[in-house]
């Protein structure tokens, strides 16, 4: 995994040497390097996406804006260091019952799709395998390789006040079996059909989100998800 990659580079790169020819081959140059590559990687996932209305196309400019600004992309302190920071979320979803999983999250007090904050040196999509796991005992079966969606978004809640940029991935999920879940983020799980969802307790961009996935779902105007 290439965060755990960069997690043994760090634990090498002990000492910074002074001597550049040193340097350039030490360990932290080795990890300064990969950072630089990820960076331009998750540049390039961001570029990727078809914004789906002028609001994605909004919020798009404003993250490949922060990416190239050399700003850092990984939360590195609790709750908020720095603001903004990378986040995925995972919506998971029943392609034959037409339902989302969402969270009921105690510090966001919103149901939610599930997801966590992307580490230090972390791909995004490593974060989506290794929350799912964590978050829901399950492994990631991905709907789409890459990201569906980007948004960036004030928090609210126990945590509220700071900017989450987050990449939206699709994980393909089985309604009709029983879902643990980590009891101390979350008060309960729930399966949505699309007109059961609170939006009006939920992520603002989840609305969207749901448009942009039923029109690539079906590239039709009955969609899947359309509620």
């Amino acid at each position: 995994m290439l965060g755990h990659c960069f997690d043994d580079l760090c634990r090498r790169a002990s000492f910074v040497q002074t001597e550049c020819d040193c340097f350039l081959d030490s360990p932290f140059a080795e990890a300064t390097r990969y950072l630089h590559r990820l960076r331009s990687h998750i540049q390039s996932l961001v570029e990727s996406i078809s914004p789906f209305d002028e609001v994605e196309a909004a919020h798009q400019a404003r993250v490949l804006e922060w990416i190239k600004s050399g700003a850092g992309l990984f939360r590195i302190r609790k709750p908020a260091t720095p603001s903004p920071h990378l986040v995925a979320y995972f919506v998971v979803v029943d392609l034959e019952t037409r339902k989302l999983l969402l969270v009921d999250h105690k510090n966001a007090c919103l149901w939610l799709p599930t997801g966590g904050h992307v580490e230090r040196g972390e791909h995004p999509r490593e974060t989506v395998q290794r929350e799912v796991r964590e978050e829901l005992g399950i492994q990631a079966v991905f709907v789409f390789d890459y990201p569906l969606f980007v948004t960036v978004a004030e928090t609210v809640g126990l945590t509220a006040g700071h900017t989450d940029v987050t990449l939206w991935y699709v994980l393909q999920g089985d309604s009709s079996t029983q879902v643990t879940f980590d009891q101390e983020e979350f008060q309960s799980v729930q399966w949505f059909a699309p007109e059961e969802i609170p939006h009006e307790r939920s992520d603002p961009n989840l609305r969207r989100f749901i448009g942009k996935l039923d029109r690539l779902l079906l590239r039709g105007d009955l969609g899947v998800f359309a509620a």
